[in-house]
């Protein structure tokens, strides 16, 4: 994807959609910051060239290779944060597993059968008995309506 010398200011709000991206360009632009989230989900990016003025996402221990030229940097070969031997500053909980979430991000991911928060529910969604609970408030309150308000209707 290749956004250089396109006068961006700011990381333009499409460029979330673009997570599949392998090599993007983002040289020769005005750009003061990458804001933190910018590139949240981009875990297949494998080349990134930012303008001089600004870092990698990440961090240099985000990627193998950073190397910088008179006008640009180019940030080679992501990271994965889950296998690197730094602690990490927040750990998954427990019934979890680290997997990564673009340069220097990570997300945990419960694995099966838990879920919800902190992956501490086990088994799967009550839904049976979350719709049953749901159909019987929903038929009760429309008979209480049906019974209290059918004497305001007006019969031709």
């Amino acid at each position: 994807l290749d956004l250089s010398n396109c006068s961006l200011h700011s990381v333009p709000p499409g460029l979330a959609e673009a997570t599949a991206a392998i090599v993007l360009d983002l040289t020769e632009n005005p750009l003061t910051t990458l804001p933190n989230g910018s590139f949240l989900g981009f875990i297949h990016l494998q080349s990134l060239a930012v303008p001089l003025p600004l870092e990698c996402p990440g961090g240099g221990d985000a990627w193998q290779d950073v190397t910088v030229d008179r006008s640009s940097r180019l940030c080679q070969g992501q990271r994965n944060p889950c296998n690197s031997s730094v602690e990490l500053a927040w750990p998954c909980p427990e019934n979890s597993v680290c997997a990564p979430d673009g340069p220097g991000l990570i997300q945990c991911l419960c694995e099966n059968p838990f879920h919800g928060y902190k992956c501490l529910r086990e088994g799967t969604f009550p839904m049976l008995l979350f719709g049953g609970i749901l159909g019987a408030a929903t038929v009760s309150l429309s008979l209480l309506l049906w019974g209290t308000q059918r004497r305001k209707a007006k019969t031709p």
